[in-house]
């Protein structure tokens, strides 16, 4: 009876420290859909020849995914470095369901020994909030990517395109080199956010970039971008071509009120005529080039298509009239008409 409870007590104390020490032994691992992520599992000196095997859930029978006998198994693979004294277990085309605890172990005589790994599964895409940001090329942009105090001694990276799968391998640049071509990286850590510069822009800058930091356990924190680098000389060239258009408004001259005061009587051989002409109590004031042309072109149209008006009927026979008489103020393009007329008869 006491050789049982001895035994049964052996028992009990051998599992708790199994699981003391598979708590203390918790690995973390990450992986994002789609992809493959692999689970490395170190064990102790003298099982370099044990069989080793990747579980899930309560590691039954049917929990086993993969044991070193078989090299794959569906989505699963395994190799044992014996000389380093690790196996390690790789899942392929990872999907969200994968997400989970698992167990590495190792057969032996009795209860096998048992490591704790803990999987988180992301969505290979990012993020559900981009910040745009334009410039012209030759100029230069700045990203900067806040962070959590716990990345702060972690490595910063930044790289192109929406997939944190591949970010860290594809990165530009990172706090490990912070100066690369066009590419400067600086790290406030007081702040918590790192800066990302990048000069002397072209039009191949445009795209998407992901500002990423590394975590120690589980998968990278980022922030996105979006970058559209317009072409300089293009947008000159559109203003400029704006610019150059001439826009004329079209504005009435303003007239005051005229008072009429008599004019000369001119007599002609149709009898005589008398004009009643209107003195200007101020300047006439016109604007802008277009009531000039304006003007112009009505006086051009009265000379070639236009019969006299009956004030200007007897302008030939005109002697008794001064030429001083044309010289009066003249409001319209009649006036301008009768008045040419006028002065021919008095040349001629």
């Amino acid at each position: 009876m006491r050789w049982w409870r001895h035994q049964s007590l052996l028992f009990t104390l051998c599992s708790i420290l199994s699981c003391v020490r598979s708590a203390a032994g918790l690995i973390h691992v990450s992986g994002y859909e789609g992809r493959e992520v692999k689970v490395s599992c170190p064990y102790g000196e003298g099982y370099e020849s044990y069989e080793k095997y990747l579980c899930k859930n309560d590691c039954g029978s049917d929990d086993v995914l993969i044991t070193t006998t078989e090299a794959k198994k569906n989505r699963y693979s395994i190799h044992d470095d014996k000389q380093k004294r690790v196996f390690a277990a790789t899942i392929s085309d990872l999907r969200h369901t994968d997400a989970g605890k698992y167990w590495c172990g190792v057969t032996r005589t009795g209860k096998d020994i048992y490591t704790e790994v803990m999987l988180e599964v992301g969505q290979d895409s990012c993020c559900d909030h981009s910040t745009k940001v334009q410039r012209y090329e030759e100029s230069s942009v700045s990203f900067s990517c806040p962070y959590e105090s716990e990345y702060q001694n972690s490595l910063k990276y930044i790289c192109r395109g929406n997939q944190p799968s591949v970010c860290l391998q594809h990165a530009l640049i990172s706090s490990d080199n912070k100066q690369k071509g066009q590419f400067t990286l600086t790290d406030d850590m007081a702040s918590r956010k790192f800066t990302v510069t990048i000069t002397s822009l072209s039009q191949n800058n445009s795209g998407s970039y992901l500002c990423g930091v590394h975590g120690n356990t589980g998968l990278d924190a980022f922030s996105a971008f979006e970058l559209e680098v317009k072409d300089f000389q293009q947008t000159s060239t559109v203003m400029s071509t704006i610019n150059v258009v001439p826009t004329f408004t079209m504005v009435e001259p303003v007239r005051s009120q005229a008072t009429p005061i008599p004019g000369k009587e001119i007599k002609g051989a149709g009898g005589n005529m008398n004009r009643n002409k209107t003195k200007t109590a101020e300047t006439e004031e016109v604007i802008g080039v277009a009531d000039i042309y304006q003007n112009q072109d009505v006086a051009y149209s009265k000379q070639r298509t236009s019969k006299p008006q009956s004030a200007c009927q007897h302008h030939d026979d005109a002697g008794e009239a001064e030429q001083d008489s044309v010289y009066q103020n003249v409001t319209t393009a009649d006036d301008i008409y009768c008045n040419q007329i006028f002065i021919k008869a008095n040349r001629r």
